[in-house]
């Protein structure tokens, strides 16, 4: 149990990272944050505030039910729809809220590292990660980054600890988050299958319990997905890989993919049914074009596939977001990047599970980012991994220098 000192000292420390964490995410939202919603956030929150429908498109005065983007974001910006209204300053209480929720989220990082670094240490890093320019800038955008970052760090805190904790609340809390994080981001159903697993052979946690988390995982789901039976007559979370395939597969596709689709393409699409499972058959039909893009030019695409992972791990000098590829990120970027590879090393050779747990997420996240096409905000979800790197790096210079002098 903490002392009362100890206790007061924390609550220092998380006052301070949060209130700096939330004054820099203010300023830079004031200079670049955005202004408006638009695209597909944009029109979800309007059919679903003027017409009651979470849809993406319509035909005519029937909206079909939206699959394609995860739901969890376009329910947080409704939420502040309702309570704001409508209007043109929308997204700067969106933002507003974003920037609440960033400034947590290090701290959620401080008590995550605490479980393998030192106090002071993880100071340091919860810190270098709370003030990194990507995680500040990307709080003030209209995206879901924010949200998922927050509680894919607080999924895996509650993951690395589960060997401390018995009740079955923990275990329904793990169950809860993960369902919500499905709902925000598809590629967690991997962390999530890795995950159980992982807490199965190597946690050593029982049957049961793992049972039970992907119990109430399935009932976190269940609103979801019976809406969408009832919809499309059959049990789906989402449509939309094949389009995302085929974003990343074709004859244009750099590190960011590419949008336009040929003439080709389009006339295929125009001949879809406009029916209610017309973004399903759209879909298979953005598939199917990517699968031939594939076979044509199978060695242009493994290429790709190596491009992206070291423009993911590192970063694009191509990218079109260029807010996000600025000087004042670049060099940090850089080095955050580079020494990691030595702390991976550092890392792998503590040889526990809990240590490994967290470098086989990080491959995960890698390897299944790599394979689509990259936007340039998709880094922060490996930057926590890389800082943990680094910090184990940091912890052997200092281990060497101490038993030197």
């Amino acid at each position: 149990m903490l002392s009362k000192s100890s206790f007061l000292n924390n609550n220092k420390i998380f006052l301070s990272l949060f209130l700096l964490c939330f004054i820099s995410r203010s300023i830079i939202a004031f200079f670049y944050g955005d202004r408006f919603l638009e695209n597909e956030w944009a029109i979800l929150v309007k059919n679903l505030y003027l017409y009651n429908s979470f849809s993406l498109i319509n035909f005519g005065d029937i909206f079909l039910p939206n699959l394609w983007m995860p739901p969890i974001y376009g329910y947080f910006v409704y939420l502040h729809a309702l309570i704001f209204g409508l209007n043109e300053n929308l997204a700067a209480y969106v933002n507003m809220t974003q920037i609440i929720i960033s400034s947590f989220t290090p701290i959620i990082f401080y008590k995550l590292i605490s479980n393998f670094f030192s106090k002071n240490l993880s100071i340091i890093g919860s810190y270098v990660f709370g003030l990194f320019p990507l995680v500040v800038y990307s709080a003030s955008q209209i995206s879901s980054v924010t949200i998922y970052l927050f509680l894919l760090l607080s999924f895996i805190y509650l993951i690395i600890n589960l060997n401390n904790n018995k009740s079955f609340k923990y275990f329904f809390l793990i169950g809860f988050l993960a369902g919500i994080l499905v709902l925000t981001r598809r590629d967690f159903i991997l962390i999530f299958i890795f995950s159980l697993f992982y807490s199965f052979f190597f946690f050593k946690i029982k049957f049961k319990k793992i049972v039970y988390m992907l119990l109430i995982t399935l009932v976190t789901l269940s609103p979801y997905l019976i809406r969408n039976y009832v919809a499309f007559d059959k049990l789906i979370i989402h449509s939309g890989l094949g389009y995302n395939i085929w974003k990343a597969y074709n004859p244009n596709a750099e590190v960011e993919g590419y949008y336009e689709a040929t003439n080709e393409l389009k006339i295929k699409l125009e001949k879809v049914d406009k029916n209610i499972n017309y973004r399903i058959n759209e879909d298979k039909v953005y598939l199917d074009q990517a699968l031939v893009y594939l076979k044509e030019n199978p060695k242009k695409y493994i290429n790709l596939f190596f491009k992206r992972l070291f423009s993911f791990y590192f970063y694009d000098d191509n990218s079109s977001q260029k807010n996000y590829y600025n000087k004042l990120h670049l060099a940090p970027n850089i080095i955050i990047a580079f020494l990691s590879l030595f702390g991976l090393i550092i890392f792998y050779k503590k040889k526990e599970i809990k240590y490994y747990y967290l470098i086989l997420l990080m491959m995960i996240i890698l390897v299944v980012y790599a394979c689509f096409a990259l936007l340039p905000r998709y880094k922060i979800y490996i930057l926590p991994f890389q800082i943990i790197l680094n910090l184990s790096f940091i912890e052997f210079l200092l281990a060497k220098f101490i038993k030197k002098n």
